[in-house]
């Protein structure tokens, strides 16, 4: 028996093939546990960042001298193998993709569970409980990236000081924080990122899976403690300096 051949498709056209998968890589980041896991990843490297840069920052304490030594030894991190600011520069493209992921990762994970919840939450508690973290990591995440960019035009370009010098770190500082507005201005962001890390500091660990009830209560003390940690040391610079403690 002769075998009759299939008709061909309306149109004439041939019939589509198989669906392509898109790559391992699109597909991992299409997804909530991949978005989850690197703002984890990500918010590891800022809070690494932000610890440093307190610590150093806190030199000012010690006198002109050894703050801006320690400015200097950061530009000549790496020689002679890198030349003067190569690693600050590295280090600069770390953090900015860091920050340009986490911030992404974190809109693009909203918004998938804005999709996959159109109702909101019934009883008015439940909605307070299970939204007060996220809304305060939104705004608190806004506040302080306005603040990176006004520290950025204060601090290190000069921008918005008039009496700024560059290289002179300690003098820059202090003119910079005996201005009332500004001090304000540091004081308010610098609360909003303890706030962020804070909580930061306890989702990363769920989002990471290191989640059991055995660790909670040290999950919970680590948090705690790194937003106290940020919020005294970063906060005591402004308030001591405005306050002519330090001058």
């Amino acid at each position: 028996m002769t075998k009759v051949a299939d008709a061909p498709k309306a149109g004439g056209g041939a019939a589509p093939g198989p669906r392509r998968e898109p790559p391992f890589v699109i597909q991992f980041w299409r997804s909530a546990v991949a978005k989850k896991w690197l703002m984890a990843i990500t918010g590891i490297i800022l809070i690494g960042f932000v610890l440093a840069h307190m610590i150093g920052n806190l030199k000012m304490y010690l006198g002109a001298e050894k703050i801006d030594h320690y400015a200097e030894w950061l530009r000549t991190i790496g020689e002679p193998i890198l030349p003067k600011t190569g690693m600050l520069w590295i280090l600069r493209v770390v953090l900015l993709g860091a920050v340009v992921i986490h911030i992404v990762a974190a809109a693009q994970l909203t918004a998938m569970n804005r999709r996959a919840r159109p109702t909101k939450y019934q009883s008015p508690r439940d909605y307070a409980a299970a939204n007060f973290a996220s809304r305060t990591m939104r705004m608190t995440g806004v506040i302080i990236l306005l603040f990176v960019i006004f520290h950025l035009l204060d601090l290190t370009w000069g921008v918005t000081d008039p009496d700024f010098v560059k290289g002179q770190v300690f003098d820059n500082i202090i003119n910079s924080f005996q201005r009332v507005p500004v001090a304000i201005v540091y004081i308010v962001a610098n609360l909003a990122l303890a706030v962020h890390l804070g909580h930061g500091a306890w989702s990363m660990f769920q989002s990471l899976g290191w989640n059991s009830p055995r660790y909670n209560n040290a999950r919970r003390a680590f948090a705690i403690g790194l937003a106290v940690v940020i919020a005294v040391g970063n906060i005591s610079m402004p308030l001591l300096v405005v306050t002519k403690v330090v001058q």
